[in-house]
């Protein structure tokens, strides 16, 4: 189990636009704050249940496990940016938009990334060098 200075992030392990996201976010976290599980993995359904949650067989979201607290969608997206260098903590600014309206437009790319981006067959892995950092 990670500890409380870990935050996780859960992500679709076959949608092309997340594997991205999860890439960014390692090139820019440079304390290695972050560690990644995938919504389809083991591990990660079994991090998510013991939270009181459950991802359906499509996940809409990425999650973001963060000192004992689940966030989802906009909410998420935009904590993982707080944390990651400038210029990309300043989009965390948007978090004082109202959430319904973020969430909007958050689900609006959620529904189309397999079209825009595509899927792949199965989840990404990791290097061996990132390895450490996937649960």
């Amino acid at each position: 189990m990670p500890d409380s200075s870990t935050s996780i992030v859960f992500f679709d392990g076959v949608c092309n636009l997340c594997n991205g996201f999860v890439q960014f976010i390692i090139h820019h976290d440079a304390t290695g704050r972050f560690r990644f599980a995938s919504l389809q993995s083991e591990a990660g359904q079994a991090l998510l249940a013991a939270h009181g949650q459950t991802v359906a067989a499509t996940p809409e979201t990425v999650l973001l496990l963060e000192n004992g607290r689940l966030y989802t969608h906009s909410t998420a997206a935009l904590r993982i940016a707080r944390q990651l260098g400038w210029p990309w903590r300043g989009f965390a600014a948007a978090l004082v938009l109202p959430r319904f309206l973020r969430d909007a437009a958050y689900r609006f790319v959620a529904q189309n990334r397999y079209r825009w981006f595509g899927r792949e067959e199965s989840c990404w892995l990791p290097t061996p060098e990132l390895k450490a950092r996937f649960l």
